[in-house]
Parts: C-alpha cells; sequence; structure tokens
C-alpha cells in the first residue's frame, strides 16, 4: 500500500480539476458547457468518486498499521525563514478523507435530481466540486498555515454556495452576513496563528505543541499569554463550526439550494472548525484555560441550539439549529479532552445529518408539487402533515436519522453521543447537566419535526393557511394571534420571509405530494446504512474508533475494551431515558394531541418568546453593529464634513484670498516696486527708531 501515498495528493486534485475545466468551459463556451448538463454531472461525480476510492484506500491501509506519512515542498524561503507546504496522510486524515468524499459523493448524486431545471445547474457542480477539494484539501494539510490557506478557500466557497441565487435579497445577505461573521472568527485565527508563531517558531502542530508546553513550564511564557494565543486561534472554529455567539449565520445559509445545506451542515464548512480544534489539540491540551473556554462554549451552543430549535417551523432551519446544537457537543468533548468522542460524533453526525437535510429537500422537493415554488410554503411544517403516505422512502429514512440523532441504541448518534456525556461527567458534572438536559430537548424537537412532517393529515391544499402565510409575507411581519409556532394547527404565522427559492422544475400543482426521483432517494438510503451501523464500531465494548484515532500524545496498544457496566448502565439508561421523555412528550403534542402546545406556550410566553426570537442574538447585532456601525459612520462623516474638509476648504479659501490680493501688487512696473522698498526701509528705520 505505500505507492499509495504518493498520490495522495491526487484526492484534492481531482475535484479541483473539475471545477477548473467546468469553470473555463462556463467561462469561455457558456451556452455549450450548458448544454453538456448530464456530461458535467457525470465527470465531477465520477472524479469524486475516484478520490473516494484513494480515501478508502488509505484509511484501509492507516486500519492495517501503516505509520504516518508526510510529504513536504519548501514554499518560501528567505535566510533562516522557512514556509513549507505537503500533505499528511495519518488516522484523523484518513477518517476525515473518507467522510467528506463519501458524503460529498451522495450530495451531488442527490444534486442532480434536485438541481435538474435550474438554470445554473452546471455552475453549481463547478462550485460544489471546488467546495469539496478546498476541504479536502484542508484536511491534507500537514501545518497550520497550509490550513488557513484552505480554511479562506472554504469560506470563499461557502458564500459561493449560500449566495448560489445572488439576484434574490435573501441569499445575497444571507452569504453577506456568513462571509462578515467568519471574517470576524478567521481574524481571531489569523492573529492566534501569528503569535503562536512568534512564541514557538513554527506552524508545525505538534512541535508547536511541545514547545508552547516546555516555554509555559520554564516560565518564558505566560500561562495567560498562553491561553489568549490559544483562545484567539479557538475564534477560527467558533465561527466556521457556528459556536455561541458567531452562530448567526448557520441559520441564514438555508438561503442555499438544499444539496449545499447538506454538504455545509454535515461534512466540509462546520466540520472543518472541530477538525482544527483536533490538529490543534497537542497546543491545546497544554493550556487548562483554553480548554475550559472550549468546553463551556460547547456546553452553551449545544443549549441554546438546542431550545431555538423547539420553536422552528421551517424544516431547514430546524435542521440548522440542531446542527449548531451537536457542533457544540462535539466542542464540548474536545474541551473535556474526550477527543476520540468529539471525532466519533463527527463521524456518526455527519452521515445522519446529511441525510436528514437531503430528507428535508425532498420534502420540499415533493410539496412543492402542491404549493408551487415558494419556501414560505413548501418549507414550513404547518402546512405538511402526513407525508409518510405519499413519500414513504423519504419518511423512513428521516426517521433513522431522527432516531439517530436522538440517542436512541442501537443507531449511531447514541453510541457517540453517550460517550461525550460520560467524558463530560467524569470531567464536570455541571456540563453533563447541560448535555443530559439538552439530549432531551432534541429528542423533542426533532419528533416534533418528524409527526409534523409525516404522521397526521395532509395540510398542504388547506387555503386558509397558504393566505394566511401568503399575507404574512408580503406584510413582511407576524400575525399576532397566538402562539403559532408551537401549534402546527394554528392558521397565523411570524413572518419568516425569503425572497428564495428552490428550483425544481416547471411541476404542475396538484392535489397530492409525491416521493422524489431515484437520484434523490438513492442516497437517502445509502446514507441510512451508516446512520444504523457505523456507531457499532465505537462501543465502550470493544471501541475500534478509540484505538484508531486516539490522540496524537497517547499511544493506545489493543483495542479499549475495559469498562464499568454499571457506568456504562447509568448513564446510558439516563440518556435513553431524558430521550424517550422527549419523545413521549411530542408524541403527546403532535402525534395524538392530548396536550395544546399553544396552551403551554401562553404560560410560558417569556421562554416561548426568548426561543422565537432565537436569543434576540440577532436583534442585539443588529442594534449593536449593524444600527451602531451605521451611526459611527455617520459621526466618521461629520468630522470628515466639518474638520477634514473644513481645513480643506480654509487653506483653499486662505491660498484664494492672498492670491486675490497679491494680484494687485503685482503690476510690472519698476517704479511701483521701488516704492515699496523704499517704504519698507523707511518703515523698519521708524520701527528701530522708536525701539531704539
Amino acid at each position: 500500500m505505500g505507492p499509495i501515498y504518493e498520490y495522495a495528493w491526487l484526492i484534492p486534485v481531482l475535484p479541483l480539476a473539475g471545477a477548473m475545466i467546468l469553470g473555463l468551459g462556463l467561462i469561455s463556451f457558456n451556452q455549450t458547457a450548458n448544454r453538456f448538463r448530464k456530461g458535467s454531472a457525470i465527470f465531477i461525480v465520477s472524479l469524486l468518486g475516484a478520490a473516494m476510492v484513494l480515501s478508502f484506500a488509505l484509511l484501509w491501509s492507516q486500519l492495517q498499521g501503516h505509520s504516518p506519512y508526510t510529504h513536504m515542498i519548501e514554499w518560501a524561503a528567505a535566510g533562516d525563514f522557512r514556509l513549507t507546504m505537503g500533505y499528511t496522510v495519518d488516522q484523523l486524515t484518513a477518517m476525515m478523507l473518507v467522510i467528506v468524499t463519501t458524503v460529498a459523493f451522495f450530495v451531488m448524486i442527490y444534486t442532480d435530481g434536485y438541481m435538474a431545471h435550474d438554470p445554473g445547474y452546471v455552475r453549481f457542480y463547478a462550485y460544489l466540486s471546488l467546495f469539496s477539494s478546498s476541504m479536502l484539501g484542508l484536511v491534507v494539510s500537514p501545518n497550520l498555515l497550509q490550513v488557513y490557506v484552505f480554511w479562506e478557500l472554504v469560506g470563499m466557497c461557502s458564500y459561493l454556495l449560500i449566495g448560489f441565487w445572488y439576484d434574490r435579497k435573501a441569499a445575497a445577505d444571507a452569504c453577506q452576513k456568513a462571509f462578515v461573521t467568519n471574517r470576524v472568527g478567521d481574524f481571531g485565527l489569523l492573529l492566534g496563528m501569528l503569535a503562536l508563531f512568534w512564541a514557538t517558531g513554527t506552524f508545525e502542530f505538534e512541535l508547536m505543541g511541545d514547545r508552547l508546553g516546555e516555554l509555559v513550564q520554564s516560565g518564558m511564557l505566560g500561562s495567560g499569554l498562553a491561553a489568549l494565543f490559544a483562545i484567539l486561534v479557538f475564534l477560527g472554529p467558533v465561527a466556521k463550526s457556528a459556536q455561541v455567539p458567531l452562530h448567526v449565520w448557520l441559520p441564514d445559509a438555508m438561503e442555499g439550494p438544499t444539496p449545499i445545506s447538506a454538504l455545509i451542515h454535515a461534512a466540509t464548512m462546520v466540520a472543518a472548525g472541530v477538525f482544527l480544534i483536533a490538529r490543534m489539540y497537542p497546543v491545546f491540551e497544554h493550556v487548562p484555560a483554553a480548554m475550559n473556554v472550549i468546553a463551556w462554549t460547547g456546553a452553551v451552543t449545544a443549549f441554546v441550539g438546542a431550545t431555538t430549535a423547539i420553536t422552528q417551523n421551517d424544516i431547514k432551519k430546524g435542521l440548522a439549529y440542531s446542527t449548531m446544537s451537536q457542533l457544540g457537543y462535539m466542542v464540548m468533548a474536545m474541551g473535556v479532552g474526550a477527543y476520540s468522542a468529539g471525532l466519533f460524533h463527527l463521524m456518526t453526525h455527519a452521515y445522519f445529518k446529511a441525510m436528514l437535510f437531503l430528507g428535508s429537500g425532498s420534502v420540499i422537493h415533493g410539496m412543492e408539487a402542491v404549493v408551487g415554488h415558494d419556501p414560505v410554503l413548501a418549507q414550513d411544517m404547518r402546512l405538511m402533515g402526513g407525508l409518510r403516505k405519499y413519500m414513504p422512502i423519504t419518511a423512513i429514512t428521516f426517521l433513522i436519522g431522527t432516531l439517530a440523532i436522538c440517542g436512541i441504541p442501537p443507531f449511531a448518534g447514541f453510541w457517540s453521543k453517550d460517550e461525550i456525556l460520560g467524558a463530560s461527567y467524569a470531567a464536570n458534572p455541571a456540563l453533563w447537566a447541560i448535555g443530559w438536559l439538552t439530549a432531551g430537548i432534541t429528542a423533542f424537537y426533532m419528533f416534533r419535526m418528524y409527526f409534523n412532517t409525516f404522521e397526521g393529515s395532509f395540510r398542504g391544499t388547506d387555503t386558509s393557511i397558504q393566505k394566511q402565510l401568503k399575507l404574512a409575507q408580503f406584510q413582511k411581519m407576524g400575525l399576532s394571534m397566538g402562539p403559532g409556532a408551537m401549534n402546527s394547527q394554528e392558521l397565523t404565522l411570524e413572518a419568516d420571509t425569503h425572497d428564495n427559492h428552490d428550483d425544481h422544475g416547471d411541476h404542475h400543482h396538484s392535489n397530492e405530494p409525491h416521493e422524489s426521483p431515484i437520484s434523490m432517494t438513492l442516497p437517502l438510503m445509502a446514507l441510512a446504512v451508516p446512520s444504523i451501523l457505523i456507531g457499532l464500531v465505537g462501543t465502550p465494548f470493544a471501541n475500534y474508533f478509540e484505538a484508531f484515532i486516539h490522540p496524537p500524545s497517547e499511544v493506545i496498544e489493543g483495542i479499549p475494551s475495559e469498562f464499568e457496566l454499571s457506568e456504562f448502565v447509568t448513564m446510558a439508561g439516563s440518556s435513553v431515558g431524558i430521550a424517550l421523555l422527549g419523545i413521549t412528550l411530542a408524541s403527546l403534542m403532535y402525534l395524538v394531541r392530548k396536550i395544546n402546545p399553544a396552551a403551554i406556550a401562553e404560560k410560558i410566553q417569556p421562554l416561548y418568546k426568548l426561543s422565537l426570537n432565537k436569543w434576540y442574538f440577532d436583534d442585539i447585532y443588529e442594534v449593536l453593529f449593524v444600527q451602531g456601525s451605521r451611526r459611527l459612520a455617520r459621526q466618521v462623516l461629520e468630522v470628515d464634513l466639518r474638520i477634514v474638509d473644513g481645513l480643506v476648504n480654509l487653506a483653499g479659501f486662505v491660498t484664494l484670498v492672498t492670491g486675490e490680493a497679491l494680484k494687485y501688487l503685482e503690476t510690472g512696473r519698476a517704479q511701483f516696486y521701488a516704492l515699496i522698498v523704499f517704504g519698507a526701509v523707511l518703515g523698519l528705520v521708524l520701527i528701530s527708531g522708536i525701539t531704539g
């Protein structure tokens, strides 16, 4: 298997080449390139398929015990200063390569059905391929500097894809919001990266960690300064992986087409943040203060995301806040030192969340046959219901994903989430309590989503609901007739307007939704398999995953299998118990309707509004940053007009006046000049006489 490592660079290069060829074709021969739609899709999917095969080969080699492989070349040099770039393949790289390529492969197959009639079909495939290449390049990067290069490329691609329908205001605003929010985190990452290089003299991960630890232990670098450097680096993952308070871009990213929502939320952009924490683990583990910040940031994010998802009616936004919450679990795991548990949840989550997002796209595709291409109608769960009858494959796969994310055994999410909760309890019971409570909330909102979408009677043809939705859309404001966000039967909806919709062709309206084509249901069925089974590689009875992906500072011989049965039963039982409680509550509210959610919302109005208004983060940022920056700009404008321009205008006025005065002294007659000289001399004589 040795020679395959020499060709590992092809994994990011193959999709990059596909993106370049399609991009050049669109630029040079636009009409011709757009005519070869199916050919372009087959070309891109084939290249990514080849990258996926190479990734599996590398993973198999690493599983067989092959030592990590690194190939470096000199990038830049000046005296003793050297910058290198290249690629590395170790356990973490091999795992991430497989996750990214498999999810991207199925998303691209799904895209053929979902974007079949979109005029930007070929351009979308070019963007997807470039996005996949950027993420793969980030994964194989051997040092922090090269990670930063691909980090920014991932951000650029997300900007292009979120704003794919750039002529629609909502999409344009969403991609700008994502771009600006990520620039805040990336600036912190850049400062931290340069500070660590100043302190350690290297961008290599393990060497940087070793040197930083030595500097702190010897007292040459203060622990507070080391913590500041580490936290600045952590700001990058805070933005990319949508952690509080830089999470606000993630729900708005739903304005992009659903395939890119699946790719962003499962295996690329948000995974990049968790991956960087894992890569920087040799640095973070030497800074306990930074680890605490990471752990609490993750815990708060998990709770805020889950409590916000409770009141979402847009199926994609509900899943977006679900992603935010699950990312919080991963980051919390990294912060408490549960390195392998965090990465295990990253892997399991990638598959079931990709399936859930693609399932939501399938639902939207079916709903558009009834309500048309309007996301306010097609994506709102209060117009759904009973879709299991019309879309059985989508319903079954969505249920599998729901059970997985709720942590119900033996589905994949149970094993990874239970490991995180166990590690959190050992580190800090308060963190465990937040994670445990979040697990119950997760089960509630996910089954609320499933019941409102697939069970009960179909409400898509209810014209009264549609009229209320359209009225809310036109008015750009909510209709305050009650807490509709918790009641699927209520007719009024808060304003959540979009100018964007997913185009899947010119369907004739019908009275019933329909199942999606095979190009969309096949990826759902394929992703259902790992959503059920992949968690079995990380059971506490025989943790193959931990033996493979253990932290760089540890050496593990054999498969970890030592565990306290009573402790496992207690921890697993408590997490499953709270999840079952959440499912039961959701069933009583949205399936059998024994409990009226609107009545509960009325009784807890402040908490309900807190969730409905997304913890007021957007409102606070609007006042502080948007309006604040405008006020600052107006003040700067006043200073510019009154002081800067005033001084410039004053200088011009003085020049004008003095010029006007002096022009009368420039007559060109010698007698006049002699008279001036005589007057000046006489004046000097008189002054000297008076003073003398």
